[in-house]
C-alpha cells in the first residue's frame, strides 16, 4: 500500500467515484455553454459539436488501454498520471482562443478522464469479490450519479453569471486536488508480483482473447446497450431542453435531475439486493423497469407533444432499471479473465464509449429534430441490451466456464 491511511469502503468508493466524475463533469457541465463558446471563438454549431466528438473518440481509444498499463505499471501509478494529463488538458481548454485549439485539449482530456473509471472497477475486484464487490460497485455509483445532475446546473450557472471558461477552470481545480486525494488516499491494489509483463505479444494474446469472447461481447454489449438508451437524450440535451420543453439554459436540471435520481435509487436499490438475489434475477428486475420507461417514453410522446413533467419521467425509471443492471453485468464481464482483469474494464469501457461516441455524433443529430424519435431510439437500445443479456445466458449456460474465452 502506498497511501498511508487504509481508506474505510465508503472512503473508498468516495475516492472511486470522484475519479469516474471526470467523465460526466466533462461533457455534461459544458452542453449549456454551447452557443455561449460558438459565439465566443467564431465557430460553427457543427464545429462546437466536435469538440464532443473529439473528446469522446479520444476517451473511447485510451479506455482501451488504461487497464493494460494498470496491469502492468500498477493501478495507482496510472491514475497518477492520468490525472496530470487531465488537469493540463483543461487548464488548455479554458485558454483556447480558437475552436481548433478546443479540440485538441478536448482530445487531451478524453485520453486521460477515462482512467479512474476503469482502473476503478479493476480495483474494486482486486480487494473483493461476490456480494461485497458488487455493493461497492454500486456504492460508487450512487455517488458518482451526483455529478451528471449537478454538473449541467453548474454549466448553465457558469454561462449565465461568468465566460464559458469558468467550467474548465473549475475542471482544472477540481483535478488538482483529487490528484492531491488520490496520492495520499489511494490504496495500491495490484502487488509487483501480480502484474503482467507489458509487451507486445502478451497485450496481443490478452486482446485477442478478450475480443474473440463471445461471452465478453453479449454481457459487455448488454452495459453499452442500456447506457446509449440514457445517453441518447445526455447527447441531446440542448434540443431537448431548450428546444422541445422551451426551457432555458439554467434549467437542464429538468433534465439531468430525474434521471440522475433514477441511477441513485436504482444503485441504491443494487445495492441492498446484493447478496439476496442472483445476478440473473436482479438484472431481470432491472431490464423490467428500463423497458417499461422506453415504451411508455414512446407511447406518450406517440400522442402529445412534449412537456413537464411527463416527457422526463420515463428517463428517470429508464435510469433506475439501467442501474439496478449495471453492477451484476460489469461483475459478469470481470470475471471472465481474472488475470486480466484491468485490460477486461478496458475492453468493456470502450465498448461503451465508443457506441456513445456514436450515438454523439450520428444519433444524437439525426433524432433530436422530435422526442418521439429520441424515444424510439431509447427503446431499440433496450431491446437490444435485452437481446444481448439473453444470448449471453445462453451461452454461459452452453460452455463450462473455462471453454467460454
Amino acid at each position: 500500500m502506498h497511501s498511508k491511511i487504509k481508506l474505510s469502503n465508503a472512503g473508498l468508493a468516495t475516492l472511486l467515484a470522484a475519479l469516474s466524475m471526470l467523465g460526466p463533469f466533462s461533457i455534461d457541465a459544458y452542453l449549456p455553454a454551447f452557443s455561449s463558446i460558438q459565439t465566443s471563438l467564431n465557430a460553427s454549431s457543427i464545429e462546437v459539436q466536435q469538440t464532443l466528438t473529439a473528446y469522446m473518440l479520444s476517451f473511447a481509444a485510451m479506455t482501451l488501454w488504461h487497464g493494460a498499463l494498470s496491469d502492468s505499471f500498477g493501478r495507482r501509478n496510472v491514475v497518477l498520471v492520468a490525472l496530470v494529463v487531465f488537469a493540463i488538458g483543461s487548464f488548455g481548454c479554458a485558454s483556447a482562443h480558437t475552436v481548433h485549439y478546443l479540440w485538441v485539449f478536448r482530445i487531451m482530456q478524453g485520453v486521460a478522464a477515462g482512467a479512474g473509471m476503469v482502473i476503478g472497477r479493476a480495483i474494486v475486484r482486486d480487494l473483493y469479490e461476490g456480494a461485497p464487490a458488487e455493493r461497492l460497485l454500486s456504492l460508487v455509483t450512487m455517488i458518482f450519479s451526483i455529478a451528471p445532475a449537478i454538473a449541467p446546473i453548474i454549466g448553465g450557472w457558469v454561462v449565465s453569471h461568468s465566460d464559458w471558461r469558468t467550467i474548465f477552470l473549475f475542471l482544472f481545480v477540481y483535478t488538482v486536488l483529487l490528484l492531491i486525494a488520490c496520492y495520499k488516499y489511494l490504496p495500491e491494489s495490484l502487488p509487483v508480483e501480480k502484474r503482467q509483463p507489458f509487451n507486445v505479444n502478451f497485450l496481443w494474446e490478452s486482446y485477442r482473447d478478450v475480443f474473440k469472447s463471445p461471452g465478453f461481447h453479449f454481457m459487455a454489449g448488454t452495459i453499452a446497450c442500456n447506457f446509449a438508451g440514457i445517453f441518447l437524450f445526455i447527447s441531446s440535451a440542448p434540443a431537448f431542453v431548450t428546444q422541445h420543453l422551451k426551457l432555458d439554459a439554467q434549467s437542464f436540471g429538468w433534465q439531468f435531475v430525474p434521471m440522475v435520481g433514477g441511477i441513485f435509487l436504482g444503485s441504491l436499490a443494487a445495492n441492498r439486493l446484493a447478496g439476496r438475489l442472483t445476478i440473473a434475477r436482479q438484472v431481470s428486475i432491472g431490464f423490467m423497469f428500463l423497458l417499461s420507461a422506453a415504451v411508455a417514453n414512446v407511447v406518450f410522446h406517440f400522442f402529445a407533444m412534449p412537456m413537464l413533467p411527463w416527457s422526463v419521467i420515463p428517463l428517470f425509471f429508464y435510469a433506475f432499471g439501467m442501474s439496478v443492471v449495471f453492477p451484476g453485468a460489469t461483475l459478469m464481464v470481470l470475471e471472465l479473465f481474472p488475470h486480466i482483469r484491468g485490460i477486461v474494464a478496458s475492453c468493456q469501457s470502450a465498448s461503451v464509449t465508443l457506441l456513445s461516441a456514436f450515438v454523439a455524433g450520428v444519433m444524437a443529430p439525426a433524432l433530436d429534430h422530435s422526442v418521439l424519435s429520441l424515444a424510439l431510439g431509447q427503446l431499440g437500445f433496450a431491446l437490444l441490451g435485452l437481446c444481448l443479456w439473453s444470448a449471453g445466458r445462453v451461452y454461459a449456460r452452453s460452455y463450462p466456464v473455462n471453454d467460454r474465452h
